[in-house]
């Protein structure tokens, strides 16, 4: 079969790679001319025999809006496109109506492997007509994992099924990273515990809780047992967010993917202005201990108010000073709160 694929990046490339390994003819496009087969979309178009299918693995939004509106003028009737980039759902149906009014079909799929499906296989989910499912058959089986089709492969049902079925493999995913990452601090705070990632290895046979995202757990954590070498930014493409989005708007409660997602904004910000104000709440009704930055120092100390005192009056210069990124750690030995209350 041949095959148009547009977009060369890490998940396209490896793509091509595989279903050329299958046997079928890929003629690969990408702006970037070192990985491009040929120079343009429309050279990319005339080399595919009728009827055409073109695959689109490029950025979700204005990319792929670009992209399925060019090849709407270069494709023809009977020729079929395939969305495999991470698309919200609701594009897709748009999508399919702009190409449908030239006869032009359209499947949207759902990819999941990320830089190891190459070897190991895509995660496929699809939407779309079955005669147009169908036509993409000899390429769905080239991506998937080895095995049944029905274990790395699902028509999920019409236009933007796919989409939303990766969506929410990508909420739930979210999830599991979320609860790995705090039973990892969790471990990590204390001290009776002293292996932390042998505890985690020991995990990935036999347990409830084993699974490819911990086998990648215990890969890192081997290189960098207390991951002192990665910042705690965390990015979200945009799935998660739509997720939860989409579950306020079915009345589905979704607390652990909401939750998830929000630390991960959480932890996108330099600066707490919420926890700024939370601190200096508490230090107004209830004199507790407060922090306070030397931006010009560089440091943190401990400022406490008594019980009766104006809050600014209490500054504790015997506080100790640590450096500003040992805050955390400075409160907690030494700036316990010492007046109770909420």
């Amino acid at each position: 079969m041949h095959l148009g694929l547009i977009g060369l990046g890490k998940m396209g490339g490896n793509m091509r790679e595989r279903i050329r390994s299958a046997g079928h003819t890929v003629v690969g496009y990408d702006r970037a001319p070192r990985l491009s087969d040929v120079k343009t979309l429309k050279a990319m178009v005339a080399k595919l025999p009728a009827p055409r299918v073109v695959w689109v693995m490029v950025p979700a939004g204005a990319a792929t809006d670009e992209t399925i509106t060019e090849l709407a003028g270069l494709l023809s009737k009977g020729d079929l496109v395939v969305d495999g980039g991470n698309t919200k759902f609701t594009d897709d149906i748009r999508h399919a109506q702009e190409l449908d009014g030239k006869g032009i079909g359209f499947v949207d799929c759902g990819v999941s492997g990320g830089i190891w499906g190459l070897d190991n296989g895509y995660g496929l989910m699809c939407g779309g007509d079955a005669d147009h499912v169908k036509m993409v058959m000899p390429i769905f089986d080239a991506l998937r994992p080895k095995g049944p089709r029905g274990e790395g492969f699902v028509h999920s049902g019409d236009v933007g099924a796919g989409h939303y079925v990766k969506m929410v493999h990508n909420g739930i995913e979210y999830g599991l990273m979320q609860a790995y990452a705090e039973g990892f601090e969790l471990l990590l705070a204390k001290d009776i515990v002293k292996d932390v990632p042998g505890s985690f290895k020991a995990w990935t046979r036999g347990t409830v809780v084993r699974s490819w995202l911990l086998d990648l757990l215990v890969l890192a954590l081997k290189d960098d047992p207390t991951l002192a070498q990665l910042e705690s930014y965390v990015d979200d493409s945009g799935e998660g967010r739509w997720t939860v989005l989409d579950s306020l708007e079915l009345g589905v409660p979704a607390p652990v993917i909401t939750l998830s997602v929000q630390m991960r904004l959480r932890s996108q910000q330099e600066v707490s202005y919420a926890g700024k104000m939370l601190s200096a709440m508490r230090r107004a009704f209830g004199g507790h201990a407060v922090k306070k930055i030397d931006e010009a120092a560089k440091t943190v100390t401990v400022q406490e108010v008594q019980p009766g005192s104006a809050p600014e009056a209490a500054l504790n210069t015997d506080a100790p000073a640590v450096p500003a990124h040992d805050e955390a750690r400075q409160l907690g030995e030494t700036g316990k709160e010492r007046v109770t209350g909420d």
